[in-house]
């Protein structure tokens, strides 16, 4: 009988995986990130998230999280998201922002800043003007993008458009994305049939924590109930744009839908009024609050 994996980029088990295991988190950002050789992250120390508002369109179920720091002081955010919203680069930038400034303290020079990066990757495609997955930005002079004002940096990764060049390179960041990209319950490429998996120490212990032997009952309801929320979210979103060019509106307009639907809720409102003044149907409307 088959092993079965969990989906990584599902909370709990991407929370398994690089929240509780720091040398996994430090392979998987020593790959994913644009580091130098002499700038490798060496160690890490796991941060409490922080909390910030939720923005209109953004799902409050479709992220993940983990906040740390290594030993020079740099803060990593690294975020999961399983459906893209147009607000979702603002968060990003908030919460890097928010990081960034939060170091200083009273009695410390502007010196003592420490850069911050963000790894975000989604599960959705965001930029179809390009075949590139890999999305590195900095800040930088514009008639000299050589010149970097250093302090932020941000990666997004489309993980939908990776696809290795061959099953056998041996790159990390080649590894850590196959992982990300292809393990799981759906997935046709199962790992016990390919020894290559296995073959890194760190992607055989990640395995490992995904398999689904791993979890307790309680912990597997938890996942699956994640999934259907993710699966709900993406048809409301889905119905939601079909509906907005329908009638010639931006596809922007379908993510904020859901935030009116929750702001006529929360003044009041039953199912069957919002339903008449936001276009969506009762069972839409019932959905989006269930979220």
């Amino acid at each position: 009988m088959p092993t079965r994996y969990l989906d990584p980029k599902v909370d709990l088990a991407f929370k398994r995986v690089f929240g509780e295991h720091e040398h996994l988190l430090r392979s998987f950002l020593n790959a994913l990130l644009p580091l130098p050789d002499d700038g490798q992250i060496e160690s890490l120390e796991y941060l409490t998230p922080e909390q910030v508002p939720e923005l209109p369109g953004l799902f409050k179920n479709s992220i993940v999280d983990v906040k740390c720091k290594d030993a020079r002081g740099r803060t990593f955010i690294v975020e999961m998201q399983m459906l893209w919203s147009t607000s979702f680069e603002q968060r990003i930038l908030f919460s890097a922002s928010q990081a960034y400034v939060k170091q200083l303290h009273a009695s410390q020079s502007y010196a003592s800043l420490q850069p911050v990066y963000a790894l975000a990757l989604t599960n959705q495609v965001f930029d179809r003007k390009t075949p590139e997955y890999y999305h590195h930005y900095q800040i930088v002079r514009q008639h000299e993008p050589r010149r970097v004002l250093e302090g932020l940096e941000f990666v997004f990764i489309e993980l939908p458009k990776f696809a290795p060049q061959s099953r056998t390179d041996k790159r990390m960041q080649v590894k850590w994305l196959r992982f990300m990209s292809e393990v799981g319950e759906t997935s046709d490429n199962t790992p016990d049939a390919d020894p290559s998996w296995r073959e890194d120490p760190d992607i055989a212990q990640a395995l490992e924590l995904v398999e689904a032997a791993a979890f307790t009952e309680q912990e597997l309801e938890a996942y699956h109930i994640q999934i259907d929320k993710a699966r709900i979210e993406s048809t409301v979103l889905e119905d939601a744009r079909a509906e907005g060019k329908a009638e010639g509106k931006a596809e922007g307009k379908a993510e904020g839908k859901a935030e009116i639907v929750r702001t006529m809720h929360a003044s009041g409102m039953g199912a069957a009024q919002i339903s008449q003044f936001s276009g969506l149907s009762v069972q839409q409307v019932a959905e989006i609050l269930a979220l």
